[in-house]
């Protein structure tokens, strides 16, 4: 199963289908560059969308993780340890988007 896009951005894959197949090559060889293993690219990438402070990017990361078999707990602890980094507010705002995921699927 694939995430259901935004429809702003599907209209934008079917205006330019060359820029998304570009994308999504960068994102291939960027997670397969180096020695991590998938798990930990997830946790990287879940990382940065927390950073970053983006809801959709975050929930795109917990689902992904979620079929990936990684547990809620696991991606919890990654909202908190950000908290020393980022903040209480923005850590707990992506604990929340995090959870909205982990119900929806429970």
């Amino acid at each position: 199963m694939q995430d259901k896009l935004p429809d702003f951005l599907q209209n934008v894959i079917e205006e330019y289908p060359d820029v998304w197949k570009a994308y999504q090559a960068l994102g291939e060889a960027c997670g397969t560059a180096g020695p991590l293993e998938q798990k930990t690219v997830r946790f990287v990438k879940l990382a940065l969308a927390i950073g970053a402070k983006s809801e959709g990017a975050v929930h795109s990361h917990t689902r992904r993780a979620l079929r990936e078999g990684i547990a809620p707990e696991a991606l919890q602890q990654v909202a908190l340890l950000a908290v020393t980094s980022i903040g209480w507010s923005s850590s707990m705002a992506a604990l929340s988007w995090i959870q909205d995921v982990v119900d929806k699927q429970s």
